[in-house]
């Protein structure tokens, strides 16, 4: 297991990780949610061994340190190169030589779906793309555990598909991966449990299944020019231009929102329930959507 206990670390007066204790079990997918500036990747880089100053306790495993693979946010590519130029690089790195490197380059790049690019210079790729190799720099000494920091940010849907295979591949495969992201419809999918980080603190943990079984909460959603206060409830929120307003009753309250705008001669753009989400729990959980910070 990787085992982190009352883990702190500032910046000068500024703290960006406060009492961080979190168990991740080996050969799972771990999710860490928050926003920009919440913390995850200082939590990743002192994970990754990049910061070493820091108070509390991080261990991995019981026999030895694992092999680790970290992904940063930032691309970290020589796009004056080629793809299998840079991959060859990080393999020596790895201390991979010869055959078995030009070996595992081939089957990254397959991976990646950047084969038949392997020739190719970096500067000719599409963000996505150059997202992929960063990912597939990190993976040629077949680490056990995977370090990815927002691995698919600005990248495009047919990029995002290769990752998400790429990760579903991993997990099959026992790897251990820690995913950082505010996007919450990737940590739904990929992970099996998951952390909310927010200003530093661990504001509660546990699986997917078990978080929105806790706290998430049916509700309606509305999106429509509705005159201001003609919704009076107070378990309600902004989100994408509309109000979602949690309830134990969301049939009920859909009708009576109905009936409301009918009585308005008011036809909503957008009118339905809303499953409970990840997203939902953490709103509940910190009154903040995941995207109102920035960095």
């Amino acid at each position: 297991m990787i085992e982190i206990q009352g883990l702190s670390k500032s910046y000068g007066t500024k703290k960006a990780l406060e009492q961080v204790s979190i168990t991740i079990k080996p050969g799972t997918c771990f999710g860490l949610v928050g926003p920009n500036g919440a913390g995850k990747s200082t939590l990743m880089k002192i994970l990754s061994g990049i910061l070493k100053e820091y108070d509390g306790k991080v261990s991995m495993f019981e026999h030895g340190e694992p092999s680790l693979g970290y992904v940063p946010q930032d691309i970290c590519l020589e796009e004056t190169v080629s793809a299998q130029s840079n991959l060859s690089f990080f393999g020596e790195v790895y201390g991979l030589k010869g055959k078995e490197l030009a070996e595992r380059i081939d089957v990254i790049l397959e991976d990646i779906g950047l084969l038949e690019r392997k020739k190719d210079k970096v500067h000719t790729f599409s963000g996505g793309m150059k997202r992929r190799l960063n990912i597939g720099c990190a993976l040629l000494h077949s680490p056990e555990v995977i370090i990815l920091d927002e691995p698919t940010v600005g990248v495009d849907p047919q990029s995002r598909r290769h990752i998400f295979e790429l990760i579903h591949k991993l997990k099959n495969e026992g790897k251990t991966i820690i995913y950082a992201s505010h996007y919450m419809e990737e940590i739904e999918s990929l992970c099996d449990q998951v952390a909310f980080i927010d200003q530093g603190r661990v504001v509660e943990h546990g699986t997917v299944i078990d978080l929105l079984k806790k706290y998430a909460k049916h509700g309606v959603y509305i999106k429509a020019e509705l005159p201001e206060g003609s919704l009076p409830y107070e378990n309600m929120y902004k989100k994408d231009g509309g109000t979602v307003i949690l309830t134990e009753q969301p049939l009920e309250e859909l009708k009576k929102i109905a009936e409301k705008c009918q009585a308005m001669e008011v036809v909503p753009s957008h009118l339905s329930l809303m499953q409970p989400r990840l997203e939902d729990v953490f709103f509940t959980l910190t009154g903040t959507e995941l995207r109102d910070k920035s960095a």
